[in-house]
């Protein structure tokens, strides 16, 4: 999730857990501030834009790391406040904090790898759109009046109804998924096409909206769905992956990379002479946040010694009108 959402969410529970038994504004502080520590691996360059993407949310998303750092953390700001006699609950707040951090990521799609160092699988739920007011909102305003008012038993009620709606939306989330993903999977085969694979995520800063990718052989293809729709059917455009240029890249460690971390949700296409390889996952055709150009083709792909970062958005200007419209239920084409 983006960097204010998980600062509202490492202070509210940061209220939460320790009440009364240190200043709120305290407890706000800390929580704010542990729950933008693991974000802070953006920082590390590890060499190339590819391994940069992959190897985010790694390690300082671990569980267990997360559970170590946690406490020499919590030593700490108890020893800077005085509060030694609570750093039990110091621990017990900065654990919670940290560790809601990855659980929370782990539910947009991008891929969070929680089990380090035991297994780097990317977790992704994929169910929430990594930016949501509707998310973000109860957070803020439930903290902020715990702040506000300086610890009083409403303010603290506040904090606390903030985090039951933020998690009741991500529940929300889930259930709408699985909503679309049932309603994908009866068009899919009512049009007769035989999925690979089948994914479902929200689009931007909304969970009315899905989008929907289906692999199938050599192509994939694209729908969308709103939960505000007259009818339940998903009308899909398909688009060719660039297996061809697949089997020229097999040995190739960027598209090996990205392949797995998609979890096969990626095309490969030729651009003049270059060969872009794009994540199918963020972003809506022909518009992907990660696409790379990876190898020079002319006779035959040669692989670029640095990946090159070409991602591009879909046009602010365009896309708002489109998406809004769309979520509300309006039959528009999406915008190309």
């Amino acid at each position: 999730m983006d960097s204010v959402s998980q600062m509202a969410l490492g202070a509210a529970v940061g209220v939460a857990t320790m009440g009364r038994r240190t200043a709120v504004w305290k407890a706000a502080l800390w929580g704010a501030v542990a729950g933008t520590l693991p974000d802070l691996d953006v920082l590390i360059d590890h060499g190339d834009p590819i391994h940069d993407m992959v190897l985010h949310r790694a390690e300082t998303h671990a569980l267990f790391w997360l559970t170590l750092f946690s406490l020499p953390l919590a030593a700490a700001i108890a020893r800077l406040h005085g509060e030694w006699a609570s750093w039990r609950r110091w621990w017990l707040a900065m654990w919670l904090v940290l560790v809601t951090h990855p659980l929370l990521d782990a539910m947009t799609v991008y891929g969070t790898q929680l089990a380090l160092p035991f297994s780097n699988h990317p977790f992704g739920v994929g169910s929430v759109f990594v930016i949501d007011p509707l998310y973000t909102l109860p957070l803020l305003a439930g903290a902020g009046w715990a702040v506000a008012t300086r610890g009083h038993a409403r303010g603290l009620a506040a904090n606390a109804a903030g985090l039951v709606l933020s998690t009741a939306y991500l529940a929300w989330g889930v259930a709408a998924q699985q909503q679309v993903d049932r309603i994908a999977r009866t068009s899919l085969a009512a049009q007769g096409i035989a999925a690979d694979r089948v994914l479902v995520t929200p689009t931007a800063f909304n969970s009315l909206l899905w989008r929907v990718v289906a692999v199938a052989g050599d192509g994939y293809h694209e729908g969308f769905y709103s939960l505000l729709d007259a009818a339940p059917r998903i009308a899909f455009d398909r688009y060719e992956r660039g297996t061809a240029l697949a089997a020229e890249l097999h040995g190739v460690d960027g598209v090996r990379r990205i392949a797995a971390f998609s979890k096969g949700f990626f095309k490969l296409q030729q651009d003049g002479t270059r060969v872009l390889i794009s994540d199918l996952r963020m972003g809506q055709e022909p518009h992907y946040i990660f696409t790379f150009a990876v190898a020079e083709r002319r006779s035959a792909a040669v692989p670029l010694a640095m990946p090159e970062q070409l991602g591009a958005r879909l046009d602010i200007e365009r896309g708002l009108p489109w998406l809004w419209r769309r979520a509300l239920g309006e039959p528009l084409p999406p915008p190309r």
